[in-house]
């Protein structure tokens, strides 16, 4: 069935497409801004990947080929070429545990440079574990760390993970050192991020990924095999609409809009991807959101400059006061980018 299911999912996309083709094979060309819009707002990436596998290990790359090579500032600015990104925050790349510091020190060299938009990180850790206090208070007062990522979909439903006092207790740990946490969870462990979120109101978190919707659970009934699998779509939709929502009502949690586009199939539109962005845009308000680019994965379904000109046509409508937000303004407070 779920072969059958994706094999409908991939027809119904392509068909759907019509015009959206032209647009998408135009963006691999061109930078599409909106009419009234001949200069494209200032963007902060809050989502930089980078690795040079002469100086990391990435196990998570085995089995990945057109991820498994060297991504370094030279990529980046050329995927950034024209889309006026003005700054970036780099985001860690779930190194092997014992390169965690040398990723720490790998990319604060980039930071101190200051010849790049890089110029923060969100660096890796593993919060409740051995040695992560000794780990991150070496970096306390550093100006460029503002915060810790660990990617948890080794995360199980009816696990008491997030619960973990010793986890609670390093996650309140980046609270006192005016560091953030990023949230890399399955859709399904969002309820239990929640209660995590609770548990450590001083500490403030980002939201990665929009909750790490998958586009493809959100394309009409009609695009399924079987009725069984239409249903299935709409409990996983109503189940991240309400997560979503109920997040959003901590004030110490922003959203970043990210990510996405690395689950959509071969042929897509930018409206495939304004059913998530409009829902998390519209819970946190446009105070609490802001843009990550999530390259070079995000080439696993577009490219940087496909996702920034989707993302521009899905807020288009909005104010140009929101949409400064979203790309640029509310990144610079959160972080205190200079």
């Amino acid at each position: 069935m779920k072969h059958h299911r994706r094999e409908c999912l991939r027809r119904a996309a392509g068909l759907a497409l019509g015009a959206g083709a032209a647009w998408l094979a135009s963006s691999t060309a061109t930078h599409v801004v909106a009419a009234d819009d001949p200069e494209p707002l200032p963007i902060v990436d809050t989502h930089q990947h980078l690795w040079d596998l002469t100086k990391l290990r990435l196990p998570w790359l085995n089995g990945r080929a057109a991820l498994n090579r060297n991504f370094v500032m030279k990529d980046y600015l050329e995927a950034t070429a024209g889309l006026n990104v003005v700054k970036a925050v780099y985001m860690e790349v779930d190194t092997a545990p014992e390169d965690k510091l040398a990723e720490a020190e790998y990319i604060l060299e980039i930071c101190r440079r200051g010849d790049t938009p890089t110029c923060a990180a969100v660096i890796g850790g593993r919060p409740g574990e051995p040695g992560f206090r000794d780990y991150i208070i070496r970096f306390k007062g550093n100006p460029f760390i503002k915060g810790v990522r660990q990617v948890l979909f080794a995360w199980k439903e009816g696990s008491a993970f997030f619960l973990d006092k010793t986890f609670v207790d390093s996650i309140r740990l980046l609270g006192e050192l005016g560091m953030s946490f990023d949230l890399c969870v399955p859709p399904a462990a969002l309820a239990d991020a929640v209660k995590l979120v609770d548990l450590c109101p001083r500490t403030r978190f980002v939201l990665d990924h929009c909750g790490n919707a998958d586009v493809k659970q959100f394309f009409p009934a009609s695009s399924y095999a079987s009725a069984e699998d239409a249903q299935e779509a709409r409990r996983y939709v109503e189940r991240w609409r309400r997560d979503i929502a109920e997040m959003a009502q901590r004030s110490h949690v922003i959203c970043k809009i990210s990510g996405i586009v690395a689950s959509v199939p071969q042929r897509w539109t930018p409206d495939d991807l304004a059913p998530i962005i409009d829902h998390c845009l519209d819970s946190f308000g446009p105070d609490r959101v802001v843009f990550g680019g999530d390259w070079p994965v995000c080439t696993r379904g577009a490219t940087l400059r496909q996702w920034v000109e989707a993302l521009r046509h899905v807020i288009r409508r909005r104010s140009r006061e929101d949409q400064r937000k979203l790309l640029a303004e509310n990144a610079i407070r959160f972080y205190g980018l200079t």
